[in-house]
């Protein structure tokens, strides 16, 4: 039998990550090895893994979700597990989630991933899956084409063999789907969502339109950089398709803040100029200090000043002479 790795990224939520493993730890396939990869949690989660026997663990400074999941495969690719099973600290699976993905026949080249249900009314769907709003409207036994990572995903090392790592340098929101479209569009590997194998999640409550201040929504700057990213691997027979899918989210989500935005509409129209010109210049250099200290700094956001400054950057790079051929 091939060996399975529960592979857990976890930042400052010590609770969670305890019932997240006592899931794992229950499971009806028993798990070969459960490893956690602590993002520099500033909690009490270090002292509390330190005292459990039969888990394995890595701290290292907080990378975000994309250099905790690409640590977590690395490990599990080096350590010459089969099978890895990815989820975030905030979710649990069912107890016979794993046992459902594995009974499965299809091929290894094939991304698995649990069906993401809302772990408060444990029916409805955290996110859009293909047309069904709940888990009862399912009556396929497998949802082609739909999968949401790093939420209870299956996937197996010939996968990591052709695809590679997740992109580390993304840091957050939009990493998983960088990887996913590397999978499925990039490398034409098939995926599907498992209606019997469930991971309960937190509902997604967030919304673009609600009014947002610069402090509590730092995250935002890895919304708008890392949309680039994730359409060129979407679109990546097509640059110009990517490029212009781009244009087209910037568009929608600055008439979002010029619409539903109540406060500070003009600085927060003249922050996204700053996420863009690091996306078309491939900076991926910022970490979550420089950006919320980049935000309060008030000083910074005189539209007019901060648009141009970010515009003058972008131009120089197009307008720089390509070398010349040897």
């Amino acid at each position: 039998m091939e060996k399975v790795i529960a592979l857990v990224v976890t930042y400052n939520r010590q609770l969670l990550l305890s019932a997240c493993i006592n899931a794992l730890r229950n499971q009806t396939r028993k798990i070969d090895l459960i490893f956690v990869v602590n993002n520099g949690s500033t909690d009490s989660t270090e002292d509390w893994l330190k005292q459990q026997d039969d888990i394995e663990f890595i701290t290292q400074k907080n990378v975000g979700g994309a250099g905790g999941f690409n640590t977590g495969i690395k490990t599990a690719y080096e350590k010459k597990f089969s099978w890895m099973w990815l989820m975030d600290d905030d979710g649990y699976p069912k107890e016979d989630a794993l046992e459902k993905l594995l009974e499965d026949d299809t091929d290894e080249l094939c991304l698995r991933n649990c069906a993401v249900i809302n772990k408060d009314d444990r029916k409805s769907f955290v996110w859009k899956t293909g047309k069904h709003r709940t888990i009862d409207d399912v009556k396929d036994d497998k949802i082609w084409n739909v999968a949401h990572p790093f939420n209870g995903t299956l996937l197996h090392r010939k996968i990591v063999d052709r695809v590679g790592f997740p992109n580390a340098s993304l840091f957050l929101w939009g990493d998983e789907s960088e990887y996913f479209y590397r999978i499925i569009k990039k490398n034409g590997i098939p995926s599907y969502t498992n209606p019997k194998s469930i991971h309960y999640h937190p509902p997604s409550a967030y919304s673009f339109k609600n009014d947002w201040t610069f402090e509590s929504n730092w995250k935002m700057y890895y919304y708008v950089r890392n949309r680039l990213f994730v359409l060129k691997t979407r679109f990546s027979k097509s640059l110009i398709l990517a490029f212009a899918m781009y244009i087209i989210f910037i568009a929608a989500f600055a008439a979002t803040i010029v619409v539903f935005q109540k406060s500070d509409k003009y600085k927060k129209l003249g922050f996204i100029a700053w996420p863009i010109a690091d996306a078309l210049t491939n900076n991926c250099s910022a970490t979550p200090a420089s950006v919320l200290k980049t935000l309060l700094a008030t000083s910074r956001f005189n539209l007019g000043n901060f648009v141009l400054y970010r515009f003058r950057i972008v131009r120089s790079i197009f307008s720089s002479p390509a070398p010349s051929s040897l």
